[in-house]
């Protein structure tokens, strides 16, 4: 049994309206399905119910809006089904067009933010350590409690937004301090600091993550102090896509994991795995479902690029161009900041044809008629062969950059071996 305040009771009765007393018996409901004794109030949300998977969901939604919905706590979105910033792009059928349209206008009636990307963290949604929020969307909720140290839950379609309107969530999970603490060491001592030094090592070490830890909580130790965000955003997202790893620990890097002893809560683990060579080297191979050669596309940006990994792509393109179809998924923000640099104008002479509000992997957006793409992404390399009709190679971004001149699989062997 949930016990809920005297306040919330009073929202669940409709003393703030239809709609916020729908989304607080939703939240409460939820909450006494997984065994929560009491809701706790939230910050922030990140939605990832906004991105069109059938019709029911818009219905949903423009419910909430006929209800007079209105959001209780800042709240971001994620991902939708349509770039609205170059529509031509995306190939759906009219009538998943115009309901993708309808859910993303429901949502910005809600009060939301159109912030429309998968990294909210990239346009300055970014809780304090310790707050309790409610996001959804695998990547953004590891980043969120991994490397922002705020408390979230994987929030699902359409828990989120009654989350969001409610201004609360069920107290059970990562929201509660003893379950955050690490039980798995992961150790890095066996691996090169050329390797670590890899951009594409931290992809790779998240699917392992994922696959191997699932639930659990694990902390990494003996990586550089100095990683960049990105690396650590990539981490999450291989993770979260292969497993169920909704917070992970990086030694000496991550807010709550100040020495590795702080992580465990200064308990012993109760697992510790030393990673080796040959093991990082079959978790990069299991990332790619088709053998290296000719390419037919190749995709970045899951989750969505940032300025810097922007930077690092126009360094290893050094002005050539792409001699096959490329996309690079980005959000807004990051769209305007290349548009006043002038950086825009060179990536896409460079062949690269930017997308922004949606990816390449949720909705019609590659050529027509399958074939072989290459990405740098661990989740883009999860999602691509089930929801598209591409097979996928994996490879670094340096990588990326010769294969896509090259039309072909090109790849540095140096680091992995």
């Amino acid at each position: 049994m949930t016990d809920l305040t005297p306040d919330e009771r009073a929202m669940t009765e409709g003393r703030d309206g239809p709609a916020a007393a729908m989304a607080m018996r939703i939240v409460a409901e939820t909450a006494r399905i997984l065994g929560a004794e009491r809701l706790i109030p939230v910050t922030s949300a990140h939605v990832d119910g906004c991105l069109y998977h059938g019709d029911s969901g818009v219905y949903f939604v423009e419910r909430l809006v006929e209800l007079e919905g209105r959001v209780a706590v800042p709240t971001t979105l994620n991902v939708g089904a349509l770039d609205l910033i170059h529509p031509e792009r995306v190939h759906a059928d009219p009538h998943a067009t115009d309901m993708a349209r309808r859910m993303m206008a429901a949502y910005e009636a809600l009060g939301c933010a159109p912030t429309w990307t998968c990294a909210p963290y990239q346009v300055g949604h970014r809780p304090d350590p310790g707050e309790d929020v409610a996001w959804g969307e695998s990547n953004a909720v590891a980043f969120c409690n991994s490397v922002l140290g705020a408390r979230t839950n994987r929030n699902g379609d359409f828990l989120d937004i009654s989350a969001a309107l409610a201004g609360r969530a069920p107290y059970y999970g990562l929201h509660v301090a003893d379950n955050r603490l690490a039980t798995v060491v992961v150790g890095t001592a066996s691996l090169s600091d050329r390797l670590k030094a890899e951009d594409a090592f931290y992809p790779v070490l998240g699917a392992w993550l994922g696959a191997e830890v699932a639930g659990a909580v694990a902390v990494i130790d003996g990586l550089p102090a100095d990683m960049p965000e990105d690396r650590l955003k990539a981490l999450g997202a291989g993770a979260a896509s292969n497993g169920a790893v909704g917070l992970f620990h990086v030694a000496g890097v991550t807010p709550e994991a100040p020495t590795l002893e702080a992580a465990l809560g200064g308990r012993p683990a109760e697992q510790r795995i030393e990673l080796t060579p040959e093991v990082v080297r079959a978790a990069r191979d299991a990332l790619s479902t088709a053998p290296d050669g000719p390419l037919d596309a190749l995709a970045v940006g899951s989750p969505h690029f940032s300025i810097a990994e922007f930077d690092a792509l126009e360094e290893r393109l050094a002005g050539r161009r792409a001699s096959r179809p490329f996309y690079a998924c980005t959000n807004r923000q990051v769209l305007r900041s290349l548009e006043a640099s002038g950086a825009l104008a060179r990536i896409e002479a460079a062949g690269i044809e930017i997308i922004t509000d949606t990816c390449i992997v949720v909705t019609p957006i590659l050529p027509a008629g399958g074939g072989v793409l290459m990405t740098n992404s661990a989740k883009f390399a999860q999602y691509t062969p089930s929801n598209t009709d591409y097979e996928v190679v994996f490879g670094s971004l340096g990588d990326i950059a010769e294969s896509a001149v090259a039309g072909r699989v090109v790849r540095d062997e140096a680091a992995w071996n």
